[in-house]
């Protein structure tokens, strides 16, 4: 073991209460004891905790370099139980950085030093007031949003990840650097979402757990009968300019939108882009397609020459409503 030793009993105070919460997970850092003693009329406030041999992730990374992806998998996965136990209680742990992730024996990765965890009290998270700099979204660091969530902690576990895979860990990272990193594509998608536009990130650490788990289904193609009444986005790269096809939609009165939403109900996939985030599955479009999908909202993927098809076609019945009712006409005539 060994003894850490501050002068400030704020911070001492929530390491010993998160320690005492978090015994039973095996990936956080033990607490053994804590006390407190005078020491030349001043104060100090005494932790012993489980020895790290190798130091923090920093260190060791430094002397180790990138790691497989088959182990950044197994310890993400693994320090994210201890997270999520954090998360189920509440509880957000606001510093998840390489100096604060140890490795112990075994090359085993643990969570240590929640001297700013705290709970929250709402759903809305807690005022982000202590973080550092470095190692956290834009957004925050910036001053445009002022209060940490759960989805920020698992921000700061896809940095992790990412560190893990390059093998350093003062390196910048943006969320469309991750096409160049040397993992799966499924990987690729998990971590980008992780560090992508905030609203679209996991949202605790049990929905990160569930992502690493089980690679999402590839897209296949649909049918509709009209895209009349239809709100339209496009990806990919089509056989026409883009404008065309734009136009060719809203004639046959469709609704073009910029990017897949809650609204959409049909994307129309061209050819992939070599510069996709991850691999020709693993466009912008085609990953919030997919996270719609986990919502309950389904948005029906079409190819190019079914678009055409029904773009050139718009004397069609606009739906199968209107379909039954023209043939019923014809019927009577």
């Amino acid at each position: 073991m060994c003894v850490k030793i501050s002068e400030r009993i704020s911070g001492w105070l929530r390491e010993a209460y998160f320690a005492e919460l978090l015994t039973r997970e095996e990936r956080a850092l033990r607490v053994f004891d804590r006390f407190a003693e005078v020491n030349g009329g001043q104060m100090r406030y005494c932790l012993a905790i489980e020895y790290a041999e190798h130091g923090d992730l920093g260190a060791w990374l430094g002397r180790h370099g990138a790691q497989s992806e088959r182990f950044v998998r197994r310890e993400i996965a693994a320090i994210l139980g201890a997270l999520d136990a954090l998360h189920r209680g509440q509880a957000l742990h606001r510093d998840l950085t390489p100096f604060n992730v140890f490795v112990c024996e075994g090359g085993q990765l643990k969570l240590g030093d929640f001297g700013i965890a705290t709970h929250q009290l709402n759903p809305r998270g807690v005022t982000a007031d202590s973080f550092n700099l470095f190692h956290v979204p834009n957004e925050i660091a910036w001053g445009k949003v002022r209060r940490w969530q759960k989805r920020d902690d698992v921000y700061q576990i896809g940095l992790i990840a990412v560190m893990l895979l390059r093998g350093d860990i003062t390196k910048p990272m943006r969320s469309k650097d991750v096409r160049g990193l040397p993992c799966s594509d499924h990987l690729k998608e998990v971590i980008h979402c992780c560090l992508g536009s905030r609203g679209k990130r996991y949202e605790s650490a049990s929905e990160l757990i569930a992502a690493l788990r089980e690679r999402p289904k590839e897209p296949r193609l649909g049918r509709v009968n009209s895209i009349a009444g239809k709100r339209i986005s496009f990806t990919g790269f089509l056989g026409r300019p883009r404008n065309q096809a734009i136009a060719a939609a809203r004639k046959a009165g469709a609704i073009v939108q910029s990017k897949p939403g809650q609204l959409t109900d049909v994307l129309v996939r061209g050819q992939p882009n070599a510069q996709q985030i991850a691999g020709k599955d693993g466009g912008s479009k085609l990953i919030e397609v997919r996270r719609l999908a986990t919502q309950g909202h389904k948005v029906t993927v079409i190819g190019e020459r079914q678009f055409w098809r029904l773009a050139e076609s718009p004397s069609r019945p606009r739906t199968e409503k209107a379909a039954r009712a023209s043939n019923a006409r014809r019927s009577r005539a």
